[in-house]
């Protein structure tokens, strides 16, 4: 019985994690017809640890202000303080599962964190990024 509730789970994240890459390879292919250059981990690490200074706030931010800098643990939103899932694909199989999701808080936090909306190569990097975690 318990052999075949692990197949059932692991049967269950396979399918999740296939179309979890699905999604992501299609918008990646999407990005790339814009992008100057293919995506990579490095570029998308160093967009995450870019600090940026809010100019209304007068306070210094970045991504790991609200999702830390262990892309396998669960955040905190720094004004809310609503918890955050891990983004990681590898601790929270829904991420990198919706397009409307992905592309909503590409917008949302490029804007909030950097001050303007990212780049198709910006997201790229980003995205490869988070999906390696």
């Amino acid at each position: 019985m318990r052999k075949a509730f692990i197949i059932l789970l692991l049967t269950l994240l396979s399918g999740v994690n296939a179309q979890a890459n699905e999604v992501l390879k299609q918008l990646l292919a999407e990005y790339q017809k814009e992008a100057n250059s293919p995506f990579t981990v490095e570029a998308g690490q160093a967009l995450w640890k870019t600090t940026t200074l809010d100019s209304e706030s007068n306070t210094l931010r970045q991504c790991a202000d609200c999702h830390t800098a262990d892309l396998t643990a669960k955040g905190k939103h720094v004004k809310t303080s609503k918890d955050i899932p891990p983004l990681a694909p590898s601790a929270n199989p829904k991420s990198l599962t919706d397009v409307r999701q992905i592309e909503k808080w590409l917008l949302r936090n490029c804007k909030w964190t950097l001050g303007r909306e990212c780049t198709a190569q910006e997201k790229g990097d980003l995205l490869t990024f988070i999906n390696a975690q």
